[in-house]
């Protein structure tokens, strides 16, 4: 059985990585942006309680999955169930270089103009990475990659 994690800084490839992952082994992916967030204006996250509840249900109805995002605080709640976790440790260059070129994400954004109105925020916050100390920094990603006792690999570059 595959149980693996993805996390890192935003645009540095985990959607990718996971849907690759998902296609080529059969397994089951959840985008934990799906759930972390409450649809309001602005948006506000969901409580730990609901978004870990909707987690749970995920991993019950799935036998190999893979769960991706940039939520310490949701892939803490689940580390013990996965037995693989890939840290995509991109350079800040490289995630901004992928936001800039990133596709429209329909579950996220009613519309591309609407995603690309959000550019010039999520450089700004991909630039932060090293800077922040929140649940989606570098800190609190190196502490769940160092914290995990299972597989673990991190990734700093494209082969």
């Amino acid at each position: 059985m595959r149980k693996i994690l993805i996390f890192g800084n935003s645009s540095a490839g985990k959607s990718t990585l996971a849907k690759r992952l998902s296609e080529d082994n059969k397994l089951s992916h959840l985008d934990l942006d799906t759930l972390a967030w409450q649809p309001t204006t602005p948006p506000t996250r969901m409580p730990l309680t609901k978004s870990k509840q909707l987690i749970d249900e995920f991993i019950l109805e799935q036998q190999d999955w893979v769960i991706e995002g940039c939520y310490a605080d949701l892939l803490e709640l689940v580390s013990d169930c996965a037995n693989e976790i890939i840290f995509l440790d991109m350079p800040v260059e490289v995630c901004v270089k992928n936001a800039k070129q990133r596709p429209w994400e329909p579950h996220k954004y009613k519309s591309k103009a609407e995603q690309d109105a959000n550019l010039s925020m999520l450089i700004e916050w991909i630039k932060a990475y090293t800077d922040r100390d929140d649940t989606f920094s570098y800190s609190a990603h190196k502490i769940l990659f160092d914290s995990f006792g299972g597989k673990k690999r991190r990734v700093n570059h494209y082969d």
